[in-house]
């Protein structure tokens, strides 16, 4: 098998296409986006809107992975061990890895309480996706979570402590790792969050089975700054933001995407990753 350069041989940069909300054009008849959520194994479908393929230059985040600030750039990469023998033991992964990452992230951002309240799957291979029941790797930029959607998880979540918490400071923070080997195709690119103007995001509906979410769907502005970490093991991990309550100029939203990766040879392995979600109180 042809195998990818390591790490360290990678280029400072590469181009790839990346798909965007289309800025002329991209909501049908004027309403707002909706992504239907699928069932595991299945795939997502959306309506109301159109893409765009954007050529955008991303950075080799590995050169300059000291210098990254969750509060500044929005994210973190870091070098993180987990106990976790099979994440597709979804008992395991509550047991063992949902304690794990709250540490994690309590470190990374000093919150002094960290809640995880999900985690999801992913992968692109389509028979690995349908036998294991998990769902697709997300081709499109976007980010998670939105000046509605940040507050209501807090209330979807947090039952009777919801309204004392939202008087204070809180994050939603999200932490990507691959589950097996290197990853060769399909990485996360994600994005500088100072480089990600208010005037590029646009709400999206999220319909879930028996509840509806909002993400921001994001244009294409040619001042965003990307970044993408050439073959992510298992024990690395990218620690970002999806939502910031405080307006101070500290990043609030991480856009992010997998990316088609124009150096994955012909015969790579299929990516293979694990997202968890949380909710930082400060």
């Amino acid at each position: 098998m042809v195998q990818l350069a390591d790490h360290d041989t990678a280029p400072a940069a590469i181009e790839a296409s990346l798909n965007y909300l289309a800025k002329a054009g991209g909501l049908k008849n004027g309403g707002m986006p909706v992504s239907y959520v699928a069932a595991p194994g299945g795939r997502d479908t959306r309506s109301g809107s159109r893409s765009e393929s954007h050529r955008v230059t991303l950075r080799n985040g590995r050169l300059e992975q000291d210098h990254f600030a969750i509060e500044r750039e929005g994210f973190r990469f870091v070098r993180h061990d987990t106990g976790v023998a099979d994440f597709y033991d979804d008992d395991e992964v509550r047991r063992i890895y949902y304690a794990e990452m709250e540490a994690l992230v309590k470190a990374e951002t000093g919150a002094r309480r960290v809640v995880v309240f999900d985690h999801t799957l992913r992968t692109e291979n389509d028979d690995l996706r349908e036998s294991r029941k998990i769902r697709e790797v997300v081709r499109r930029v976007h980010n998670d979570y939105t000046e509605w959607s940040g507050p209501q998880r807090v209330r979807d979540l947090m039952g009777d402590e919801a309204e004392a918490l939202l008087r204070g400071r809180f994050a939603i923070v999200q932490v990507w790792r691959p589950i097996g080997l290197p990853v060769e195709t399909w990485p996360l690119a994600i994005c500088d969050a100072r480089s990600v103007s208010a005037d590029s995001l646009v709400v999206t509906e999220r319909r879930y089975q028996g509840r509806t979410g909002q993400t921001y769907a994001i244009h294409y502005d040619p001042a965003q700054r990307w970044y993408w970490f050439p073959r992510m093991r298992r024990d690395e991990a990218l620690v970002f933001k999806v939502y910031e309550s405080l307006r101070d100029g500290r990043a609030r939203w991480t856009a992010h995407t997998a990316f088609d990766d124009p150096s994955s040879p012909p015969d790579a392995r299929p990516r293979e990753s694990i997202e968890i979600r949380t909710l930082a109180f400060f």
